[in-house]
């Protein structure tokens, strides 16, 4: 008996400490008031990996990754009416808002950003690094020296070289620089990632697989002497009759183009550097 209540009264203290996680309402939720002529925009602080509404009484859309925009579909609904739950679901956190009706449009909400005290976090199977994270290591990246010397090329009085590659998490990066040897400036029109065939023969055709980059740490669009940029792409393999392809081309019509070609051995030496980068303050 002694024992059973020893066993009874720990139970009781883990439960005093520990409490059980309370289940929420919508009348315990943030009320956002809405109208069918006014648009709600609520602007997250990291980018939005899903949203769901619990009726069709709202449409939503999502403009750019952190913003969602919301409005009644009709009119017709009575002041306080609950029209839908909306869930946003970020990188790292997830928050509700039970989306009130309101006939008065200066009570309808227009620009909602969510607070912290607002969420709860969440960890999301799908992402491996958060966008804030995958900017931390770029601009580590950035001041790490370079590890490569051998692999670069040179077009057009322009020297495109490979600085350092990481493998951290699911994705590469990529930390490459140009120099620019002439007097005319070069305008970037666009920066290809792509996996081409090492060696192309005329009797077949080159199959080219275009790589969308995940991050690219500047957004500079020109340069005179000097260029240098991190690309961040998803961590893959491939055979090594491939290359690894970051093409930069210019605007004009006959505008020059340079590209580097990166070889399977040097991709594999990247997870060399991880725990360094990692470790790295």
């Amino acid at each position: 008996m002694n024992a059973r209540i020893k066993i009874l009264s720990l139970v009781a203290e883990v439960l005093a400490v520990c409490p059980l996680a309370a289940q929420t309402t919508y009348e315990e939720m943030e009320q956002l008031t809405v109208n069918e002529q006014v648009t709600t925009v609520i602007t997250a602080t990291e980018p939005v990996r899903f949203v769901d509404i619990s009726t069709d009484k709202v449409a939503g859309d999502q403009p750019i990754n952190n913003t969602t925009r919301l409005k009644p579909k009709e009119a017709g609904h009575e002041d306080g009416e609950v029209l839908a739950i909306v869930t946003i679901v970020t990188e790292r956190y997830r928050t509700q808002y039970a989306l009130v009706y309101t006939t008065r449009l200066q009570e309808a909400v227009t620009d909602k950003e969510i607070h912290a005290v607002e969420t709860t976090a969440y960890h999301n199977p799908a992402v491996s690094l958060s966008t804030e994270d995958i900017y931390r290591f770029a601009r580590r990246v950035w001041t790490s020296p370079a590890r490569y010397r051998n692999v670069s090329c040179k077009q057009h009085r322009m020297t495109m070289r490979l600085n350092n590659i990481y493998a951290v998490g699911d994705y590469f990066f990529i930390d490459f620089s140009i120099e620019n040897r002439t007097r005319i400036r070069f305008d970037i029109d666009e920066m290809r990632v792509k996996l081409a065939d090492k060696k192309v023969s005329k009797a077949t055709n080159a199959q080219v697989i275009e790589l969308q980059p995940e991050m690219m740490l500047e957004q500079g669009k020109s340069f005179l002497h000097g260029y240098r940029n991190i690309v961040v792409i998803r961590k893959m393999t491939f055979p090594n009759d491939k290359v690894l392809t970051i093409e930069l081309s210019e605007k004009q019509i006959s505008g020059r183009n340079i590209s580097l070609n990166i070889d399977y051995e040097d991709v594999l030496n990247a997870d060399n550097f991880n725990e360094v980068l990692l470790n790295e303050e």
